[in-house]
């Protein structure tokens, strides 16, 4: 009796070693996974679909915080100097990153993507209402393009083979998936957007540039890029015009807009008010629900074809 009783102390000694082993081993691996730091929220998305569980990623812009006006913290620079790699939207988005020296790899998205120019009408609206802006000739909204999604998620891929090789048919894999992902969104946009009764949109900033070139629909804008943009009551009386003469049923603003102005327009106009989001980041809510990139692009092409009252 005597020798089970040194024999049970012994094997629940030995299962307490064993479980803290695997304890201590379990954080020493979590540990080490490379931190990949990212800006936007389009660019996390890529980043969470192909690496999966293989990096920490560190989400420069917290959930809920306008992309326009976002500042970093120094303790979050402190991080992001800590990353194995960076990758940001570029296109004048985030202004703190001139002058920063990144220790590690960094990767300005916007030189690979095709970035849209403004033609004049913006341009003039844009230098009107934000003549500090950076990406003063060109749409920094590139992401809302789903072949210039299919370049940055190409991209992201070559740059996390080079970081963990070892991961590289992981990746690949992952990579093909996405890539049917906004294949089959672009394909859902043509068919749901190719036979509408309206062909005009208004938007309180514009972020549609990409979706209207690619889809054939035109938008008429409160301000130009920059939605922190005070709207002058010629503005507003320019976007009214536009709504009578075009037949618009609904004006679109943003989350992290003052819908104050475009509450009243569409009150004295009597049209629908929603929504759109445009993806430079998400809410603390669509954090919360878990929201992909597909799950709210397809929210955006739901409102897009009732707005156009599309077949």
């Amino acid at each position: 009796m005597k020798n089970l009783k040194i024999i049970v102390a012994v094997l629940m000694i030995a299962l307490g070693a064993l479980l803290f082993f695997m304890s201590t081993s379990e954080k020493v691996v979590k540990a080490q996974k490379p931190i990949v730091a990212v800006t936007t929220f389009a660019l996390y998305d890529i980043v969470k679909h192909i690496a999966a569980d293989t990096v920490e990623i560190v989400n420069i812009l917290p959930f809920g915080v306008d992309p326009h006006s976002f500042e970093p913290t120094p303790q979050l620079m402190a991080k992001i100097e800590k990353s194995a790699l960076v990758i940001y939207s570029g296109a004048g988005l985030e202004p703190w990153v001139s002058g920063f020296h990144f220790k590690s790899k960094a990767i300005d998205m916007s030189h690979f993507v095709k970035l849209r120019k403004l033609d004049s009408n913006e341009h003039e609206l844009h230098e009107h209402h934000d003549s500090q802006c950076v990406h003063s000739t060109t749409d920094p909204h590139y992401w809302l393009d789903f072949k210039n999604m299919q370049i940055a998620t190409e991209v992201i891929t070559k740059a996390l083979i080079e970081l963990l090789p070892q991961n590289k048919a992981l990746y690949e894999k992952n990579e093909k998936k996405y890539i049917e992902m906004l294949q089959r969104l672009d394909s859902e946009y043509k068919k749901r957007l190719s036979s509408c009764k309206a062909d005009t949109v208004v938007v309180s900033h514009n972020a549609l540039g990409y979706l209207s070139r690619d889809y054939g629909f035109k938008v008429e804008s409160l301000t130009g890029l920059s939605p922190e943009a005070e709207p002058s009551a010629k503005d507003v009386t320019r976007i009214m015009n536009d709504i009578k003469k075009d037949g618009v049923t609904t004006i679109f603003f943003e989350h992290f807009v003052n819908d104050k102005v475009i509450k009243s327009i569409a009150k004295d106009t009597h049209i629908n008010i929603d929504v759109f989001q445009p993806l430079g980041n998400i809410t603390k809510d669509e954090a919360a629900a878990h929201l992909s990139y597909e799950d709210i692009m397809k929210r955006n092409l739901e409102k897009l074809s009732k707005a156009l009252m599309c077949n």
